[in-house]
């Protein structure tokens, strides 16, 4: 069966390499990673499947990690990932969202085969797809393994981009350029919202004419009038777009799992002087930001370039105004490592991408503009280039 991964082995392996690293530094012998993010980053594996139990397995004295799933989708890793057939083990739907059993119970017997059950064992507490359940059969059935905490230890290895991955995310940029341009040429007084959440859509898996899209791991969010005062909602299927309406538009291209997100506002008809106002600042904040964004700076740094650039503009954001982004499936394309907020203390390096999003909302309407950039070694480079503006329509 022909593998088809995206990226080359040496590529893999580098990332191999830098986990362990990372694992060698914790005091961590095997680490679980359950992530479906960071199984695809180590391994290429590329499957819708994460509805149930999987995972990958990296060990200190193993060359390959070894990954796990449900028996029907072992084919899966084999098309999509750079592993053996000796690396790939399938369990039996006997587990499968079990009354009577559980996955772990079969995954403790395949670390008792591998003589990996005494080990300094860290898994993914804090994430999504690794569940109390998992911990406590894991703990009845290694008891002679210590459980450790590995949350976000992969996540904080893919902070730094490689040549190849930025390559992807560039391409994944294009796509976002073509979807934020639909957007905002089929918003107009009268147009259903879902015909043009539809269009939206479509362009994102069209993608350009040379490559394709993949589905972004987060749904077109694009609300209007009061719905914008709020972060984080779509658009409502039974509403036209109305004069004087705001539309928030956070948007996303993605290639391969990779992601390159972008916000933009769009106003019908002629914008109240407030409004206005708070556009001109979030813009020039912006802006200003940027140019202070670069290797050496911390996250922290960013946000307080960002408080300073709009102290006299009356804008207020007490949220984050940015995060790592990169690869990723739902429900989220950020990487839960930076924040650009007061506290978070990491120094940025290049080949780090971050999406400085400094969304504003408001009682009654909100306003966004953001930039997904890439630090580089004297400052940072914009993936998109599309208008800073309000658009107005």
């Amino acid at each position: 069966m022909k593998n088809r991964g995206i990226f080359s082995q040496e590529e893999y392996r580098s990332r191999i390499r830098k986990t362990k690293e990372q694992m060698d530094r914790q005091g961590i012998e095997l680490l679980l990673v359950s992530d479906p993010a960071n199984m695809n980053y180590l391994t290429g594996y590329d499957g819708w499947s994460f509805y149930v139990h999987q995972g990958v397995v990296v060990s200190l004295d193993a060359d390959r990690p070894l990954w796990f799933g449900r028996q029907q989708d072992s084919n899966g890793a084999r098309l999509t990932t750079w592993l053996t057939d000796e690396d790939i083990f399938g369990y039996p739907d006997e587990y499968v969202q079990s009354r009577y059993t559980h996955t772990m119970r079969w995954a403790s017997d395949l670390l008792r085969q591998k003589g990996w059950d005494a080990k300094r064992f860290a898994v993914e507490m804090d994430g999504y797809w690794f569940s109390a359940r998992m911990y406590l059969t894991l703990a009845e059935e290694l008891s002679h393994a210590r459980l450790m905490d590995g949350t976000n230890l992969v996540n904080w290895v893919r902070a730094v981009k490689s040549p190849a991955e930025i390559a992807v995310m560039r391409e994944a940029a294009r796509i976002c350029e073509k979807v934020m341009n639909t957007a905002v040429d089929g918003i107009s007084v009268g147009t259903p919202e879902k015909e043009v959440a539809a269009r939206v859509c479509a362009a994102q898996i069209a993608g350009t004419a040379e490559f394709g899209g993949s589905s972004p791991a987060i749904f077109p969010i694009m609300p209007s009038a009061e719905r914008t005062s709020t972060a984080h909602l779509t658009f409502d299927p039974e509403r036209r777009y109305q004069q004087n309406d705001v539309v928030l538009l956070e948007l996303c291209g993605a290639r391969h799992r990779y992601h390159a997100p972008l916000s933009r506002t769009v106003y019908l008809g002629e914008p109240p002087a407030d409004f206005r106002s708070t556009a001109e600042g979030v813009v020039r904040g912006l802006k200003q930001t940027l140019r202070r964004i670069g290797p050496g700076v911390t996250a922290e740094e960013v946000e307080r370039h960002w408080r300073e650039a709009i102290a006299k503009s009356g804008v207020v954001k007490p949220s984050r105004v940015g995060y790592s982004y990169g690869l990723n499936y739902v429900p989220d394309w950020g990487e839960h490592t930076i924040s650009l907020r007061p506290g978070d203390q990491t120094v940025l390096a290049p080949g780090m991408t971050l999406h400085f999003m400094p969304g504003i909302w408001l009682d009654t309407y909100g306003f966004e503009c953001s930039e997904p950039v890439l630090v580089t070694e004297d400052g940072c480079e914009k993936f998109i280039e599309f208008p800073q503006q309000l658009f107005l329509k």
